[in-house]
């Protein structure tokens, strides 16, 4: 069977919001092939399957952060801040909307967080093994080893602000 959303897509839309990796309504609303507002109201309907770590809503604060992270346009699209979901609420809606592109969508998606926590965990284990190998080899490839080090603790610059 062909993906009917690559992986690498559906990657791509996993955002890390206090410490924890989600997915926003708008973009699931577009992978299941629904309106945003008819995926809300469907949440809203079945609120009590949907506890504080399945869903939460994004602060003001966190809305204008995203916004200018991913530059939504101030001026259209939603007003109001989005619903932030977890790989539990992801899981979750399946049971709510009840369509086959759902249902397909949602497999898809379980799959990216899945490949997303191996790769997260291959990284872990790298580290850990060349913590290994520097106590194993001390002093002789000490220079390698920062280097290698410094590859891997790779530090994001913060972004300077553009516009007035």
């Amino acid at each position: 069977m062909s993906e009917l959303v690559p992986v690498e897509r559906i990657m791509g839309k996993i955002y890390l919001i206090r410490n924890t990796k989600v997915m926003l309504d708008r973009d699931l609303a577009e992978l299941y092939g629904v309106e945003t507002r008819a995926l809300k109201q469907a949440v809203r309907r079945n609120i009590k399957r949907f506890p504080p770590d399945f869903m939460f809503e994004l602060s003001y604060q966190e809305f204008k952060n995203l916004r200018s992270q991913i530059v939504m346009s101030s001026w259209g699209g939603t007003r109001r801040p989005p619903m932030a979901f977890t790989e539990q609420g992801v899981a979750m809606l399946s049971s709510v909307l009840k369509s086959d592109r759902a249902i397909q969508v949602n497999i898809q998606i379980m799959r990216a967080f899945t490949q997303l926590r191996k790769m997260l965990s291959t990284h872990e284990d790298l580290r850990r093994k060349i913590e290994a190998m520097e106590k194993k080899y001390d002093q002789q490839f000490k220079v390698v080893f920062d280097a290698i080090k410094q590859l891997l603790d790779v530090k994001t610059k913060p972004r300077r602000k553009i516009g007035f």
